[in-house]
């Protein structure tokens, strides 16, 4: 978990209630403008992968997890890889080139990107506008055409095509990093 003393009190963290500072909504107009073609899925709240698996029945296209990360350097990671990726942090921060890396708390997530625990997703960073965030995306997963994730809330799936993916991150600023990571075996 995320130690690091924050400078914001409790009082800071969001309730349930709380406004997202990009809606969903927001989101996928977005998106829209940029010309990226999307399609949005609702369903129950999705909390864990296996709750995800449970749910989506044949719903086509690479499934994903996201974490956010920071290292002992205090540098936030977004990193974004295939459901099944075996990711084992004490060896990611050499792939992706970090120092030691943690969880950070679902404060850091709220402050820096703007969504609660358990919507962890790239589509968060249109709300990154200090490009506080690394984003890593697993080579792996970008071999799929078509991917899956939240659009800010857990209670939907968006499915966006790769190279789409990628034009929408850039157009938030940010550089993705490609790295041959969490396969089988690593």
């Amino acid at each position: 978990m995320d130690t690091a003393p924050t400078s914001l009190p409790d009082a800071s963290l969001p309730d349930g209630d709380a406004p997202l500072p990009t809606s969903p909504d927001q989101l996928l107009a977005r998106l829209d403008a940029l010309g990226i073609q999307a399609t949005t899925h609702r369903h129950p709240p999705l909390h864990t992968v296996e709750e995800s698996k449970a749910l989506r029945g044949a719903l086509p296209g690479g499934h994903c997890k996201n974490l956010f990360l920071k290292d002992k350097k205090d540098q936030h990671w977004l990193v974004v890889a295939l459901e099944d990726a075996q990711i084992d942090l004490n060896r990611l921060d050499k792939a992706i080139g970090s120092a030691r890396l943690s969880f950070a708390s679902a404060d850091r997530l709220w402050r820096v990107l703007g969504i609660r625990p358990g919507s962890v997703t790239p589509f968060a960073l249109v709300n990154d506008t200090g490009h506080k965030v690394r984003v890593v995306l697993q080579q792996a997963m970008m071999e799929h055409d078509l991917l899956n994730y939240h659009p800010l809330l857990n209670d939907r799936t968006t499915a966006i095509r790769r190279d789409d993916l990628l034009r929408f991150i850039r157009a938030c600023g940010h550089e993705p990093a490609i790295v041959d990571f969490g396969r089988t075996g690593d």
